[in-house]
Order: C-alpha cells, then sequence, then structure tokens
C-alpha cells in the first residue's frame, strides 16, 4: 500500500536522495542539507499551524511504501508565494508600433520581469522514483493535493500555478538561459537556478534587465523554447490542462517554461471530489479506482484503492488495512476523487 503523509525529520535521508536524483532544473530540491533540513522544520511547523489566511507555510509531502517503509516520491503546495522572497516571473506582452505616415505596423512580442503571482499557492516538488512509475501511481500522487486544497481551501490562494520545467539538455544548460548568462548574470544556467531554489534571490534583483526584452532580439534558439515544457514534463502538464489549468503568458526567468494557473474553485479534482462516511469491514468488488484522503490536516494521509461509490448515499466500506493507512475510524469521514 502507498500513503501519502506530511514529512517529517527523519524522513532527511530519503529526502536528500530524491533531491539527488531530480538532478537539474528541479529548483525545490537543490542538493544542500541546511535548506532540505529547513523545508521539512518548515513544512512541520506549517501542518500545525493555526491559519486564518494563507501567508508562507509549505506542505510538503511524502509518497511511503508501506510494505518496505521507503519514502519513494514527493509532492507539495506552498500556501501563498512570495511574501517573503520575492517571486519572479517574466510576463509575455506585446509592444504595438504604428505610424500611419509610412503605413508600416509591428507588432513586437516582449518580456517584463515582474512579481504577478505574489499570494497565489503553487503546486509544487512533484517526484516520483522511476521504479514506482507505473499504473496510477504518478497520477495519484499529482492529484491527491487538490484533496488537501479541497479540504481546506482556506489554507491557499485563490489562484493556484505550477511552474513546468522548461527545455535545457543532459547537462541542465538551457537555451533560453544562454543569452542573459552571457549579457546580464554571467553565471551558468545550473548554478543561478541552485541559488534560486536557496532563496537566495537578490542577484536577481541587481542583474536581471529592468526593461522589457524584446523577444525578436533574442537568439533563435532561445525564441524557440519560450513557453515551451521539458520532454519529461509534458505527461505533468496534460494533467494540468486535463484539471483547467491554462496558460496565461508568464514564463520562467531561467529557463522560459510555462507558468500554468486556475482559481481554486475552478479545479476540476477539487469540485469533482466528495466527502463520504467510512464503514470498516470486508470491502465489496469494485471496479472503479478512487484517490482518498482523510479529512485531517495534521496527520493528512491519502493513497487510493477501489471502491464501490454510489451517486445516491454517501456512505463507503473500506478495509481495516485501508481505514489504518488512512487513519480514519468507522463513522469518520474521506474525500475521494474518482482516478
Amino acid at each position: 500500500m502507498l500513503i501519502i503523509r506530511p514529512i517529517r525529520a527523519s524522513d532527511y535521508d530519503a529526502l536528500y536522495g530524491i533531491a539527488v536524483e531530480s538532478g537539474h532544473g528541479f529548483t525545490s530540491l537543490p542538493v544542500n542539507e541546511e535548506l532540505l533540513r529547513s523545508k521539512i522544520a518548515r513544512a512541520e511547523a506549517s501542518f500545525i499551524k493555526h491559519v486564518d489566511k494563507p501567508f508562507d507555510e509549505g506542505y510538503l509531502m511524502v509518497l511511503e511504501d508501506m510494505k518496505t517503509n521507503e519514502v519513494v516520491g514527493t509532492c507539495g503546495i506552498e500556501a501563498a508565494v512570495g511574501m517573503e522572497d520575492a517571486f519572479y516571473h517574466y510576463r509575455l506582452g506585446t509592444e504595438v508600433y504604428h505610424s500611419q505616415q509610412i503605413s508600416v505596423r509591428n507588432e513586437v512580442e516582449t518580456l517584463t520581469l515582474c512579481h504577478d503571482y505574489t499570494g497565489a499557492a503553487e503546486l509544487c516538488t512533484l517526484f516520483l522514483k522511476d521504479d514506482y512509475r507505473k499504473g496510477n501511481n504518478g497520477r495519484m500522487l499529482s492529484r491527491s493535493r487538490f484533496l488537501l486544497l479541497a479540504q481546506h481551501q482556506h489554507r491557499f490562494g485563490e489562484t493556484v500555478i505550477a511552474e513546468m520545467r522548461g527545455v535545457s539538455d543532459d547537462h541542465g544548460d538551457s537555451p533560453f538561459y544562454e543569452w542573459l548568462q552571457h549579457h546580464f548574470l554571467g553565471i551558468d544556467f545550473v548554478e543561478a537556478d541552485y541559488l534560486s531554489g536557496l532563496g537566495k534571490k537578490a542577484f536577481m534583483a541587481e542583474m536581471m534587465p529592468r526593461n522589457p526584452v524584446y523577444v525578436c532580439m533574442l537568439p533563435k534558439k532561445a525564441q524557440k523554447v519560450i513557453g515551451e515544457v521539458h520532454k519529461n514534463t509534458k505527461p505533468a502538464l496534460r494533467l494540468l490542462q486535463a484539471e483547467g489549468f491554462k496558460f496565461r503568458n508568464y514564463v520562467d526567468i531561467f529557463d522560459g517554461g510555462p507558468t500554468v494557473e486556475c482559481s481554486i474553485g475552478d479545479i476540476r479534482s477539487v469540485k469533482k471530489s466528495r466527502l463520504l462516511t467510512v464503514s470498516i469491514g470486508k470491502m465489496p468488488h469494485a471496479d472503479h479506482h478512487f484517490i482518498i484522503s482523510n479529512t485531517s490536516l495534521a496527520d493528512y494521509r491519502a493513497s487510493a484503492a477501489k471502491l464501490l461509490v454510489f451517486d445516491e448515499h454517501d456512505n463507503v466500506v473500506l478495509s481495516p488495512e485501508i481505514a489504518a493507512g488512512l487513519m480514519v475510524s468507522d463513522g469518520e469521514q474521506i474525500r475521494v476523487l474518482a482516478m
């Protein structure tokens, strides 16, 4: 049985291993002991914190194989980005130049540095080990976050975003970043991405171009990847698009990857999830897979199972094993979402 739960201090070694395995471009998990331990401590505090409105909480979770007690994946949600550290994007826009005198009209794409997503919730830190990338494991891990959003909406920003990894090669080099490195920053992509992951972002404000950048003046290979995702990220993007997430012309400042967004109440899985009351016993035969979670926060648990669910009533039978994994008792509620 695979269970998603809040991360805890004893998961440090597993988290460090995932940070190493995830490689270049996975900004939210830099290979840095101090930062990773800080992320764990911040998550532990966030899951027990009283919240009236979202601020800077971070809900980092792990996927655990209960047979082996091995942590095999991660997923997370930032409650409201940019509240303490600046949260940068490029906004794609258009400037129009028109001269009636010479009968010429030009539209020029621009990139403008901005903080427009300050206060938005962010889906982040999604990673699954290779051996577990099968069946519905990846879909369950990713979409389980929507059950947490649905159950605890007041803890998250009204807009939910996801930064999609942009195009880079096997060495971590980004064609979009090359022009920025050459003309402005002077450090390579891997170092800049690493510093950003550490939260050391002062260099961005100091060195990034302050005026809009004309896209047509970038190298062709840089222009080509603006708004494009890394080949390994395409399945994750398709999943989010199916949930209602859309690209609104915001891209990452380093690799040009797209940021997609959706209002929390418009996310398909948030709307489609429902609460059911648990009876513990022998589960009847069922053909349909569901993502299931308890309604707790500090003891949040989520998993997947075949359930017999009816539209006409709000009861469901769970086996003692699944109920124990989800930390629910007879008569308590769970939240379910059809896979």
